[in-house]
């Protein structure tokens, strides 16, 4: 890859008791690019994923080898403050989780938790947060109702503003669009194209269309294993493994 790496790893590995759950992996994801993970269910694409800002850590006898590193420093070198690496690298889940809270508190709760107080400052982060979402002028007038009031799509917006509301340099995704429909899907697939401006963003997704027209690289997962990774338009139309090929052409999956 010619582009500028943010997260690169080297020979990673991840056991969940004695399942060898990633092999070997190693990898770089450009900064300010979009970089889709594709590969059938439980080639290990969620888990790699949950590595970058070390949410595995939070599984019973999980054990990892190798290294990441973020902007050069390695994410499991002793005395890494966990919390602020998982404001650096922010996340988005599979289905909409926001809190029942209001649209508004749903994004201030982040900057709240790392000591912002003044109101003044809140509101400029919750505005900016959600424009940049592409929710602001959906919700203007609903700030202060319950995010729980929002469709589905909406939901999903408000959960990626709630994560730039910390300014995080990294954004994962996790199946983003997979509980959404046609309509809200394009919209959060148009907000990825625009996010890249200012963010790297990994996505997590099962539907090869997707990661061709939103990603800029691409790596495809096989049984715990990068089997390859490289820019997107040359995976999908040139890709230099078998067993990619097969994939993406549907023999298997």
């Amino acid at each position: 890859m010619t582009d500028e790496s943010i997260i690169t790893t080297s020979d990673l590995n991840l056991w969940y008791h004695d399942t060898h759950a990633l092999q070997s992996i190693s990898i770089a994801i450009p900064r300010n690019r979009v970089t889709a993970l594709i590969g059938p269910s439980g080639c290990g694409k969620s888990t790699l994923l949950r590595c970058f800002n070390r949410l595995n850590d939070l599984i019973d006898s999980v054990r990892v080898t190798g290294t990441i590193m973020l902007s050069g420093n390695n994410i499991h070198e002793p005395g890494t403050d966990v919390v602020q690496l998982r404001k650096r690298i922010g996340m988005v889940f599979q289905k909409p989780n926001p809190f029942p809270k209001s649209v508004y508190e749903n994004v201030a709760y982040g900057p709240r938790v790392h000591g912002i107080k003044d109101k003044v400052e809140l509101d400029r982060i919750v505005e900016k947060s959600l424009c940049d979402a592409a929710l602001y002028d959906e919700v203007r007038d609903r700030l202060h109702e319950s995010a729980l009031s929002l469709s589905g799509g909406q939901q999903q917006r408000l959960c990626i503003a709630r994560t730039l509301a910390v300014e995080p340099e990294v954004i994962l995704m996790d199946e983003p669009c997979s509980a959404l429909d046609p309509i809200a899907t394009g919209k959060i697939e148009k907000l990825i194209d625009n996010l890249k401006q200012d963010y790297t963003v990994i996505i997590v997704t099962h539907n090869m269309q997707q990661a061709a027209r939103v990603s800029d690289y691409t790596g495809f997962m096989y049984l715990g294993k990068l089997i390859e990774c490289g820019r997107t338009r040359q995976i999908f139309e040139n890709p230099k493994e078998d067993l990619t090929e097969n994939y993406i052409t549907g023999r298997f999956g």
